[in-house]
C-alpha cells in the first residue's frame, strides 16, 4: 500500500424520491436547517458532518446512502483501492469545487472519495 490517507468519513449522501418531503425530516434529526438549497441537492452541517439529500439519487442513480471517505490525494487513494480489487463506479469528476469519485468493493457496496481543493 501506498499509505495515501483518509480523513475519514465526513460526508454522506442520501437519495431521497422528494427533496421538500424529506428536508424537514432531516432538520429536524440533526437539529439544524439546511446550509444549500437546490432543486438538485439540500446539505445539512451537523456536528462536523455533511449530510447531502440528492432527489432521485443524482446522476449517479444512488440507490441507497453513499458514504465519502474525504482524502488528501483522490488520484493516489483510487490507485490504491482499485489496486486493492475495487472497481471505478464514477472517475474523478469536479462537483461544486471538489473532486468526487465512486468505486464498488468486491460485493458491489459504493464507496465515495473526496479531496477539498
Amino acid at each position: 500500500m501506498s499509505g495515501a490517507s483518509t480523513e475519514g468519513i465526513r460526508t454522506v449522501l442520501h437519495p431521497v424520491t422528494d427533496l421538500a418531503a424529506a428536508t424537514p425530516v432531516y432538520a429536524a434529526l440533526l437539529g439544524t436547517e439546511p446550509q444549500t438549497e437546490t432543486p438538485y441537492y439540500t446539505g445539512f452541517e451537523a456536528a462536523g458532518q455533511q449530510i447531502g439529500l440528492v432527489p432521485g439519487g443524482g446522476p449517479q442513480a444512488m440507490t441507497s446512502p453513499v458514504a465519502y471517505w474525504h482524502v488528501a490525494d483522490i488520484e493516489a487513494k483510487l490507485a490504491e483501492v482499485t489496486a486493492a480489487g475495487a472497481t471505478v463506479h464514477e472517475p474523478v469528476h469536479d462537483v461544486g469545487g471538489r473532486l468526487v469519485a465512486t468505486v464498488t468493493d468486491p460485493d458491489g457496496n459504493v464507496l465515495g472519495l473526496l479531496q477539498d481543493r
